[in-house]
C-alpha cells in the first residue's frame, strides 16, 4: 500500500498540490497537517501516517523538506519505517527512496542539505538582528503586559496566581513583571 504524507508550515498554506500529487502517485490513504518541519516530534500526523504503515507499505511524499529538515531527524524516521519493512519513496526528487543503495545515499545526502540550508537561514536572520539592533532599529519583541499594572495588583495584596489570572497571562509573565 502507497501512504502519503503532506505537510504545510503555516495555516494560511494550501495542502492541495502535495495532496494532489500524492493521489496522482497512486497512495491510497494520505496524512496532512499544517505543521513546521523543524522537528519531527510534535507532528502528529506524521506519527499517524508512521503508527499506520505495515511491512510492505511505502511511505511516499512530494518533496524530501515536507518529511524532515534535519539529518537527525531523517535518519530517525527512515529507521522507524525500516524497523517497519516499510520502504519510503520523494516523488519529486527522484532516486530519493529505501529502494536501493544508491537511493539511501542520496536521502543522506540531501538530508545534509536541507539541514544545511535550513542553518544557513537561521544565521542570517539572526545577522540580521544584530544588525538591527547596533542601528536601534531593534527593540526585541515588544511586551504584551504592563509591569507597573502587575505591580499595582502585587501591591493591593494579590498573589501570583490571582494576578494572572486578572490579567488573563501566565503566574511565569507575572514572576518576570515583578523582577523587572
Amino acid at each position: 500500500m502507497l501512504v502519503g504524507y503532506a505537510r504545510v508550515s503555516s495555516s494560511g498554506q494550501s495542502l492541495d498540490i502535495q495532496n494532489e500529487s500524492l493521489a496522482q502517485a497512486g497512495c491510497e490513504k494520505v496524512f496532512a497537517e499544517k505543521m513546521s518541519g523543524r522537528s519531527a516530534k510534535d507532528r502528529i500526523e506524521l506519527s499517524n501516517a508512521i503508527d499506520f504503515v505495515r511491512q510492505g507499505d511505502t511511505l511516499v511524499v512530494t518533496r524530501l523538506d515536507r518529511l524532515a529538515r534535519s539529518v537527525g531527524d531523517l535518519h530517525r524516521i527512515i529507521e522507524k519505517l525500516t524497523g517497519k519493512g516499510v520502504e519510503f519513496r520523494c516523488i519529486n526528487q527522484s532516486g530519493v527512496d529505501t529502494d536501493t543503495s544508491t537511493g539511501k545515499l542520496m536521502l543522506s545526502i540531501l538530508g545534509a542539505v536541507a539541514q544545511f540550508e535550513n542553518d544557513i537561514r537561521r544565521e542570517r536572520q539572526m545577522e540580521g538582528i544584530a544588525k538591527a539592533k547596533t542601528e536601534g532599529r531593534y527593540k526585541g519583541r515588544p511586551t504584551s503586559i504592563d509591569p507597573d499594572q502587575v505591580k499595582v495588583l502585587k501591591e493591593r495584596g494579590l498573589g501570583a496566581t490571582q494576578i494572572a489570572r486578572e490579567m488573563k497571562i501566565g503566574r511565569a509573565s507575572v514572576y518576570r513583571a515583578l523582577a523587572a
